[in-house]
């Protein structure tokens, strides 16, 4: 039988705190989106990860990116809580402020310069080097994109059907973050999935340039 997770992927999942009894401050009604497309072939443990609990003045997405390098390679950029600024390039330097790079690490990153931004203060929720995840929140800074919560998973693809490259990671980051005052849901889509997108082009460049260079030093 299909799990629940899966047919609710596309139609986004309504839980409603306390429906039969009347309290005097109601919680915040929550709606349970997976905004991972059915056409994206991911394990159900995954959509579990990218599954969020999203707010009336919030929204929330993904975007997919394909790399034609292995994901051991992928995830070793990936996993750098300490240098997003190696893919991420409206970064400029990050700083960890707390912690080693396990669970709970703080960081705070330098955001360059004509973004609406200055800093950003993450805290590292989940950095599974087995299943190849990774999450942070945002915290604090000096930023408009408030609640910001985001969700990576990497997953090994089967190569081209016409034949190529047998190595292809296929990288899926998830997000949801509150609506800036002043701005529409689409305006905030097209943000914030405009940088997400340009790194994990950036992504693909640099684990693609650096699996070849490991294939140049193979024998």
């Amino acid at each position: 039988m299909p799990s629940s997770l899966q047919l609710h992927r596309i139609n986004p999942i309504n839980h409603t705190a306390c429906d039969t009894v009347d309290f005097p401050h109601r919680p915040p009604k929550l709606t349970w989106v997976c905004p991972v497309s059915a056409d994206i072939s991911v394990p159900e443990t995954a959509l579990h990860l990218h599954t969020h609990a999203v707010g009336a003045n919030q929204c929330c997405s993904a975007v997919v990116q394909a790399i034609t390098a292995p994901v051991d390679t992928v995830w070793s950029v990936v996993r750098r809580f300490d240098k997003p600024q190696a893919y991420k390039h409206f970064l400029k330097s990050c700083n960890v402020i707390v912690g080693h790079g396990d669970v709970g690490t703080l960081r705070e990153v330098r955001v360059v310069s004509g973004l609406p931004a200055e800093s950003s203060t993450e805290r590292l929720e989940i950095l599974d080097d087995e299943k190849h995840v990774m999450s942070f929140s945002v915290v604090g800074g000096h930023h408009r994109l408030h609640n910001y919560q985001s969700v990576t998973t990497l997953h090994a693809a089967p190569p081209p059907s016409g034949g190529g490259c047998g190595h292809r990671t296929v990288v899926v980051e998830s997000y949801v973050v509150d609506i800036p005052q002043g701005n529409s849901t689409d305006d905030t889509f097209a943000f914030v999935g405009t940088i997400v997108k340009c790194n994990l082009q950036s992504l693909a460049q640099i684990a693609e340039n650096l699996s070849k260079n490991v294939a140049i030093k193979s024998p």
